[in-house]
């Protein structure tokens, strides 16, 4: 199997029935962050935090099994938790969430090891403070050849419905990433990971708008906009390359724009490519707050 897209990512850093769609009901989360986009976080480990600190960032965005480790044992994570507590920044969202071959869809689907593994994450995700769980695992949820979405469909809410339930056990919220369609042949785009959401009907499962893969949609910005009551959770990095904002001065205002004027409170990670992260991470900062001051 070939590495996962968020697998090349995360190395970089360190160098049957039908879908009721039944009306959502409108949950009260309490915003973290106090003025727009305020928090700015970026993707890869704790051990980088000093660099992120000195850069002006406020959060850490790890890996849930790089971090959390759920496969592993609890003196294992107690070992993640030790580096966690020299850190000034907070680890405050996991990406990376299922491997690949933990099947949400299909045949054989593996519903009763994915709760299981969901439940450890959660449990954990609360003893480190983690707000947020990133669920694009595109592996893990693609549609198999010959598969009838519709049926997938089906499967995934049931599954995403008792993730739910046990993430609201640990006050996490779950955070469903739309993938662009090089990556994921299901959910590739706000409109397709709103529908799941509604369906999901969850306080505990929302919706994360990722302006990387919706420029690769050519989605435009006006569907956040129209789901931004369900956005709990956002990613970013440059088009060209998946690289850090700045490295080609692509214009992400548009996107900002929406989000503002959709009363977006919660933080953004870059999620992209690094070619040195230490030399870039003042740059991308600088960069991100020109453009988000602007709106």
């Amino acid at each position: 199997m070939k590495s996962s897209r968020r697998d090349f990512l995360r190395l970089s850093a360190i160098s049957g029935t039908t879908i009721c769609l039944r009306p959502f009901k409108t949950f009260n989360i309490i915003s973290e962050a106090g003025k727009f986009l305020e928090k700015i976080g970026i993707s890869t480990t704790i051990t980088n935090n000093k660099i992120l600190e000195a850069a002006g960032y406020s959060f850490v965005e790890e890996y849930v099994r790089g971090f959390l480790v759920p496969n592993e044992s609890e003196s294992v994570f107690e070992q993640k938790l030790a580096l966690l507590k020299t850190s000034k920044l907070p680890i405050e969202a996991c990406n990376s969430f299922l491997p690949g071959d933990l099947k949400c869809v299909g045949p054989s689907p593996a519903f009763e090891e994915i709760i299981k593994f969901g439940e450890t994450s959660f449990r954990r995700a609360k003893l480190a403070g983690i707000k947020t769980i990133v669920f694009g695992s595109g592996g893990a949820r693609s549609i198999p050849e010959g598969f009838s979405a519709e049926e997938a469909k089906n499967q995934f809410v049931s599954l995403c419905k008792q993730l739910a339930t046990a993430a609201k056990k640990y006050n996490v919220v779950i955070s469903l990433e739309p993938l662009n369609t090089r990556e994921c042949n299901f959910i590739n785009s706000l409109i397709e990971g709103a529908e799941i959401v509604q369906a999901v009907n969850h306080e505990n499962f929302r919706l994360l708008a990722d302006i990387y893969h919706m420029l690769m949609e050519n989605e435009s910005p006006s569907n956040i906009l129209k789901y931004g009551d369900l956005i709990y959770h956002t990613h970013i990095a440059e088009k060209t390359g998946r690289s850090a904002p700045g490295v080609h001065n692509e214009d992400f205002i548009p996107y900002f724009r929406a989000l503002k004027q959709a009363n977006y409170k919660g933080r953004m990670t870059i999620e992209c490519s690094w070619n040195n992260l230490e030399e870039q991470v003042r740059g991308a900062f600088s960069a991100m707050r020109s453009q988000i001051d602007s709106v």
